[in-house]
């Protein structure tokens, strides 16, 4: 397990687009995921200890924000080629058994990761109303065995102060989990090499 940080993209920049399959077959972009307050996109997959950890809490904080106008949408960049515990077929049992509110998309060809610069999993992705980005960090300090509780802290700081018309704080933290698994020759050049 490589523990790897977020790439911090820059605060202020545009959403990249993407369309890409749901668990239930759908085709989705980042029109149909938007939120009318913000969206959070976020990078995860199955198999991540890190995911793992805070996946229920996931599930959680799109119920407590969707209906107060903050879309969400996960995506699943991993190889799964190389880590097939990531595959569709095993996204859609994932959706089911954490009840996620929220889509979770395929990006098999990676280049969506590769326009958001996400680098691990979980990497956490939030754009305000006019869909430009105004945090991208941690969901909070807890990692896998530091008995830190999961609270979602730092992701619910920035969606309440989305919900109430204000930017967040940009003093941010970096998101830590594992690499994204890229597919051979696919390393975009953020990322750091031999992971």
């Amino acid at each position: 397990m490589v523990r790897t940080p977020s790439t911090m993209l820059s605060l202020g920049t545009a959403a990249p687009r993407f369309l890409l399959p749901n668990v239930d077959g759908s085709m989705l972009g980042l029109d149909d995921v938007a939120g009318s307050r913000g969206t959070v996109v976020m990078f995860i997959c199955n198999h991540c200890p890190f995911v793992k950890h805070v996946a229920d809490q996931l599930a959680v904080l799109g119920r407590d924000y969707i209906a107060r106008g903050i879309g969400f949408v996960a995506i699943n960049s991993n190889d799964v080629s190389s880590h097939p515990a990531d595959s569709p077929e095993q996204m859609v049992h994932e959706a089911e058994l954490r009840g996620y509110p929220f889509p979770y998309l395929y990006d098999e060809t990676q280049e969506v990761a590769q326009a958001y610069r996400a680098a691990c999993t979980p990497d956490f992705f939030v754009f305000d109303a006019d869909r430009t980005l105004a945090y991208r960090g941690q969901l909070d300090p807890s990692r896998p065995g530091n008995g830190v509780p999961v609270t979602g802290v730092d992701l619910r700081t920035a969606l309440d102060a989305l919900v109430a018309g204000q930017r967040p704080a940009e003093d941010q933290r970096p998101s830590l989990g594992c690499n994204i698994k890229w597919k051979p020759g696919l390393e975009p050049e953020y990322f750091p090499t031999g992971l």
